[in-house]
């Protein structure tokens, strides 16, 4: 291929993937990509980076491969920035040890390099729902992992999570999952959602 007449040498092309969630998810689809013998320079949350577009042949076998395990490859621009958004978030809340410095307006900005304004619209007239609404169910799930594993108490976690007191934790628990901390703290067994379906 070539513009204003020069050769276009190695570019980069990105793949993304919905599901991808988790550190685990990364080793599944390095495992996927090798197995096919296609060719990368990183695996990301969300995101594979390659030298090269894949032949359309390639792409049907990885595109059948992701599908067995659970993930999707996205095409349209939308998908791929709504898919962006949550990965940022998941990756924020459950996984990231160091405390956000600023807003997740501004942090979400500065990622996608998209106005925050243009990502809540967006977010909203794909998700039906906020995304401030989607931050919320996160981290809900977070405490119920932190509940469950009873290591900590209600005013360790709210520190956690930095929510203004245990009394507003509790609150807002309670309204997403019915419960109180304290009666969730009970429960024997609990199936926790896969995080790409809250």
């Amino acid at each position: 291929m070539t513009i204003d007449g020069k050769r276009k040498i190695s570019m980069k092309h990105q793949i993304h993937i919905k599901s991808m969630v988790c550190p685990r998810c990364i080793m599944s689809v390095q495992t996927i990509l090798e197995d096919l013998n296609i060719p990368f320079s990183s695996v990301e949350l969300g995101k594979v980076s390659m030298n090269g577009e894949l032949s359309p042949t390639k792409k049907r076998e990885l595109e059948l491969a992701l599908n067995k395990v659970g993930f999707e490859l996205l095409e349209s621009d939308n998908a791929v920035l709504i898919a962006q958004i949550k990965n940022l978030i998941i990756q924020q809340i459950h996984y990231n040890k160091d405390d956000l410095k600023i807003n997740y307006s501004d942090y979400l900005a500065e990622k996608t390099k998209h106005p925050y304004n243009y990502l809540s619209r967006l977010f909203s007239e794909i998700e039906k729902n906020t995304i401030e609404r989607y931050i919320t169910k996160q981290k809900i799930e977070k405490i119920k992992k932190l509940l469950f594993n009873d290591e900590k108490t209600i005013e360790e976690i709210a520190f956690e999570m930095k929510y203004s007191s245990s009394a507003y934790l509790s609150t807002q628990f309670k309204k997403e999952t019915g419960m109180t901390p304290s009666e969730f703290k009970k429960l024997e067994h609990y199936n926790f959602q896969h995080l790409d379906n809250i």
